[in-house]
């Protein structure tokens, strides 16, 4: 158990941000591989805070877990759990809220004006923080150009690290994940297997980075 003393810091899931008491933007995440993450980090030995939006999985044993609904909730509940060794933000954290409706929007009335306005960027926020991780990583998930994109996102963020794959299929919904590692040492291209085994592998260089 090369990670007994450390604190992993984990989020997964989505988040849902509220149209009115009813409706809520949303997306796909199962949340699987975050899950998957926490579990693995508890079995290396690791106190494990997992930060969960709405999601139909069982917490893992060994593991903390603080229940979340939106994006603000989410930043909240990751800056109260500092410090932390090492976060790793899987979550799939919307990118965009309104301000909700307080009564239920009436089809009748014909579409809502929606007027979106930016959430909470979490991995920013932390590469900022005073109480920073010693170790910071980010999920990207896309659609297009993905190490490109990946890339990117580790410099404006600030992130140690960006685990990236492509969502355009059932990645989301999925057992199954194929993704890059983006590291200062350049990108892994890992194969596709199980979202337990990408975990695993995950973990198993974060011990290497701790150990």
């Amino acid at each position: 158990m090369t990670l007994q003393g450390k604190h992993i810091l984990v989020t997964a899931g989505p988040t849902h941000e509220p149209i009115d008491p009813v409706r809520v933007i949303a997306n796909r995440s199962s949340g699987r591989q975050g899950y998957a993450i926490a579990a693995a980090a508890a079995e290396a030995g690791a106190r494990v805070t997992l930060v969960s939006g709405p999601v139909a999985l069982k917490t893992p044993p060994g593991v903390s877990r603080v229940h979340v609904e939106t994006a603000e909730q989410m930043a909240d509940a990751v800056m109260a759990s500092l410090p932390a060794d090492v976060a790793i933000l899987v979550a799939a954290v919307a990118d965009w809220r309104v301000e909700p409706s307080g009564t239920k929007l009436k089809k009748g009335d014909g579409p809502p004006k929606l007027k979106f306005v930016a959430t909470r960027d979490i991995l920013a926020e932390l590469g900022l923080n005073e109480q920073r991780p010693g170790l910071l990583i980010g999920f990207a998930a896309e659609t297009e150009r993905v190490v490109e994109h990946a890339i990117a996102k580790q410099t404006s963020k600030r992130a140690d690290w960006i685990v990236a794959n492509d969502v355009s299929g059932d990645v989301m919904g999925g057992h199954r994940n194929r993704v890059h590692l983006v590291t200062a040492d350049g990108v892994e291209d890992w194969p596709e297997t199980s979202k337990e085994e990408v975990a695993r592998h995950l973990i198993a260089r974060v011990e290497q980075v701790l150990g």
